[in-house]
């Protein structure tokens, strides 16, 4: 998954459906109507947000160059990076800056809806570096840094020879020889060892951090970003793997007999070996399914990196959205590096709003493949989001998605809609005439979208809540990571892994985007309830097939939700828009064809779940 390292954004492009979602301005702030209360608050509001994007901006800067240049042995741009996040922390946190926050927020019924929004968002920044203990801040941003450069600094060998995590995961999607993918799938957890003491360093002050301003826990912490307490999240969590579990269970079932005849076992084991699928934390099985008439990967060789990229915004853009700016391709990390380079940089995708305001970037590595294509449609949903909130009605300190999980789920939503079979027509990637098996591309789609619901909701979200909420003993930290993977994916590791690897550290997210996992499960949700009101409200078509190319009505409908940034009631945006409450429903209803298919194939063999 892709997650964007700073939630802020660019480019206002208004419409005519936006009136309703307008929020005010800062300039409505100034009139005379305003009370003298509203005066002082506009006041330290113009202030407090200038300084904040000139720090926040300079320290994009120095992630930027400490996430694009790795440099074995040199600490420049860690050094670099702790002093920018420090200067960052040290306002943010600033004892005045919160005393002033909370006064202002005790005369919440004197401010305007707006206002008060705003100051609500600088006591959850501030709750994150408070200087009330500032020692504990620059640890904690010190260990971040060290973590991160230790995660993608990383060498990864197999038999002695250095490979990319794209070698990795290419050997994971395609080879049959389970040797082999032992192998690959070993040295991807090999750099998980090296990251548990910072990462107990970090749960340690990461939890020290946000208690000094009330809050439990890291986690707890986390979840309030979106309203809800620490029970509430986990509550909804369970709730979604619930809803999802009978197709899960027939979609584990069918993996089970499906890859041990692919790999010519006679004996088909109760739970899925970790290294069977087709992903190193068994979070996206699709490449099991190859949907005959369907050859992205051979479509999309011969068209380059660069035309997918290309082709990402020529799809924005025919849904009526402006151009990409000419600086997101000069300044933007878009491909893999060059053999031969010296340096290192992260392998994770994401998506970066650089200064709050027009310069937007990304950081890939892509390769004309059908991952990378939908990839690229994906990230540019981030930062088509962050091009649309960067308004005048949108405050500096709002530029931030509805919640954290609709940034996630605009990048989704694209990423389903680019992979439908009329779209790939419409760009020629297929013929319109082929024949193809529906029922295979939808499986293909389960095995992606589906299966991820029990790692987000369960295994994720759980090991990180026990990490921070209960404090995770330090010998029970890889026995724990196990024991969700079986209870929630019906996983285990081709061989005892005990307390000598780490293998949660290796996923991404644990090191540097800690205790916010559940926001791509909740984004999967609003990403099916979005698609299935625009196939079936703006463009009446299947939801299963599905063009939103050169729909400028689907546009608008995208923009309308995107425009207000977080100055938007997130619940209230969802029940507008689609009609209903966060729910799995249009997923459940967009996957309820498979049903009968697996429940077919699946007669007579044995359910382990």
């Amino acid at each position: 998954m892709k997650k964007l390292i700073f939630t802020g954004l660019t480019a206002a492009i208004l419409c005519s459906a936006c009136s309703s979602q307008k929020t005010e301005t800062a300039e409505t702030a100034t009139t005379t109507e305003m009370t003298q209360v509203q005066k002082e608050a506009q006041a330290f509001l113009d202030q407090y947000s200038a300084q904040y994007q000139d720090l926040y901006t300079k320290s994009a800067e120095a992630e930027w160059a400490s996430n694009t240049k790795i440099v074995e042995g040199d600490s420049t741009n860690a050094v670099a990076t702790r002093r920018a996040n420090e200067a960052f922390a040290a306002f943010t946190g600033s004892v005045e800056n919160i005393n002033t926050a909370k006064a202002m927020l005790e005369k919440k019924d004197q401010l305007t809806p707006l206002q008060a929004k705003q100051f609500e968002a600088i006591l959850y920044t501030g709750a994150n570096n408070p200087q009330t203990i500032p020692d504990v801040v620059k640890a904690r941003i010190k260990a971040e840094t060290e973590q991160t450069e230790k995660l993608y600094g990383f060498n990864y060998r197999i038999f002695e020879k250095s490979v990319s995590t794209n070698e990795i995961d290419n050997i994971l999607k395609n080879e049959t020889d389970l040797k082999k993918r032992l192998a690959a799938w070993n040295a991807s957890k090999e750099v998980g060892p090296g990251l548990k003491k910072g990462l107990l360093n970090l749960r340690d002050l990461r939890n020290k951090t946000v208690q000094s301003l009330g809050y439990d826990d890291y986690f707890t912490y986390q979840a309030s970003d979106y309203g809800m307490t620490r029970e509430e999240m986990m509550t909804l969590m369970k709730q979604i793997n619930e809803e999802l579990r009978p197709l899960y269970r027939e979609l584990h079932t069918y993996a089970r007999y499906e890859l041990a005849k692919k790999y010519g076992q006679k004996e088909v084991p109760d739970f899925l070996p970790a290294h069977w699928l087709p992903n190193r934390w068994g979070q996206d099985w699709s490449a099991m399914v190859n949907v005959e008439g369907i050859d992205l990967d051979a479509a999309l060789k011969p068209k380059g990196a660069e035309w997918q990229v290309k082709q990402a915004e020529r799809f924005y853009t025919s849904l009526g959205f402006d151009p990409l700016p000419e600086s997101f391709y000069t300044k933007s990390s878009l491909y893999p590096l060059p053999a031969n380079a010296n340096y290192k940089k992260n392998n994770h995708a994401s998506a970066w709003h650089m200064d709050l305001d027009k310069d937007v970037r990304s950081l890939m590595s892509v390769e004309p493949n059908a991952e990378w294509y939908e990839t690229t449609h994906h990230e540019l949903g981030h930062v088509y989001y962050y091009m649309t909130y960067t308004n005048p009605d949108v405050p500096v300190l709002l530029r931030g998605g509805a919640n954290r999980a609709y940034h996630e789920a605009i990048g989704s939503l694209m990423g389903l809609a680019a992979m439908q079979k009329p779209f790939l027509a419409e760009l020629k990637l297929i013929d319109k005439n082929v024949q193809t098996d529906e029922v295979q591309t939808l499986l293909k789609e389960a095995l992606s979208y589906v299966t991820f619901i029990p790692f987000a909701a369960g295994v994720m979200s759980e090991w990180e809540h026990d990490f921070y909420a209960k404090n995770l003993s330090a010998d029970e930290l890889n026995k724990r990571w196990w024991e969700l993977t079986k209870k929630y994916q019906g996983m285990v590791p081709p061989a005892n892994r005990g307390e000598n690897y780490l293998d949660a550290a290796t996923k991404t997210h644990i090191n540097d985007d800690a205790a916010q996992y559940y926001d791509y499960a909740m984004s999967y949700v609003i990403l099916f309830q979005l698609h299935d009101h625009i196939a079936k409200n703006i463009l009446k078509q299947d939801p299963h097939a599905t063009n939103y190319y050169g729909s400028k009505e689907v546009g608008n409908f995208l923009r309308d939700i995107m425009y207000p940034g977080a100055s938007a009631d997130w619940r209230q945006m969802l029940k507008e828009k689609t009609g209903e409450e966060l729910s799995a429903r249009a997923m459940i209803d967009y996957f309820q064809p498979l049903m009968d298919y697996l429940k077919e194939q699946n007669k007579g063999r044995k359910y382990t779940l």
